[in-house]
């Protein structure tokens, strides 16, 4: 029970990797506002989760959002001791495809809803003395040819991480990102297939790829995030931590 008791906002949990984190952070202790855009997959993980888990459906593409997620999670839990920044669209585009209206979308929702809803939620976190954990991507570092829009939305989320961390120390409300590298999402999946990969493609792939020969799981990630979310990280603070198969800094081309 390593978040007993902590009320903690997820945005983009009703699949996925945010789900992931919700499913471990009850199982933790935790009351967790579920925020996603699909209703009937948020009424079910909430019923998963049972009487310590809250539902807003919110598009983030609003900037009323924020609040609006603020204020149900004081609603049904009373107070705010983290908030988890993970969700995010993945549009593919380079620099020949890309629009303003594309590049203004991922940017909002990737990006200024995630500050946004930190501003909103602040004076919670400043009282109890909480955290933000945002989750990035490998992709911050430079990122995919067909995710321009995407990579610079989460290099600027990993700025804007340590940059609060430095501002917001003497608050005592602690910043901190975690950059997954490839993660078996059943979007990521499906996403997969549609570039032409094969069904069944997560068994096909060799160790060039994934060096520990399995992919890693949203399950996975989540137990590094219970670190991160409750009091035994105190007091770092401005940390961006790679949870990845492969160095930062490429391949071993020996492997």
């Amino acid at each position: 029970m390593r978040l007993k008791g902590k009320v903690i906002i997820i945005t983009g949990a009703t699949s996925g990797i945010g789900k992931a984190i919700a499913t471990r952070a009850v199982s933790e202790g935790a009351k967790v506002l579920i925020h996603g855009i699909e209703k009937s997959d948020g009424e079910k993980v909430v019923s998963q989760l049972g009487a310590n888990a809250s539902l807003c459906i919110a598009d983030l593409a609003d900037p009323a959002t924020p609040k609006k997620i603020v204020e149900a999670a004081i609603a049904a839990f009373g107070g705010i001791d983290a908030v988890v920044n993970n969700a995010a669209i993945i549009e593919r585009n380079n620099l020949s495809a890309l629009t303003p209206e594309a590049f203004t979308k991922t940017i909002t929702v990737n990006l200024q809803s995630a500050l946004f809803l930190i501003q909103a939620a602040f004076p919670h976190l400043k009282k109890s003395q909480g955290c933000v954990l945002n989750i990035g991507s490998i992709n911050a570092y430079s990122g995919e040819s067909s995710l321009l829009a995407y990579s610079i939305g989460k290099a600027g989320l990993q700025t804007m991480t340590r940059n609060l961390a430095n501002a917001h120390g003497v608050d005592k409300v602690r910043f901190n990102l975690i950059n997954p590298g490839w993660i078996l999402t059943d979007r990521e999946y499906v996403d997969q297939i549609a570039k032409g990969l094969p069904e069944g493609w997560p068994e096909k792939l060799g160790r060039d790829n994934i060096p520990f020969g399995v992919m890693s799981t949203p399950e996975q990630l989540a137990t590094a995030c219970v670190y991160w979310m409750g009091d035994e990280s105190k007091p770092f603070t401005g940390s961006v931590v790679e949870l990845e198969q492969f160095s930062i800094i490429g391949r071993n081309p020996e492997k």
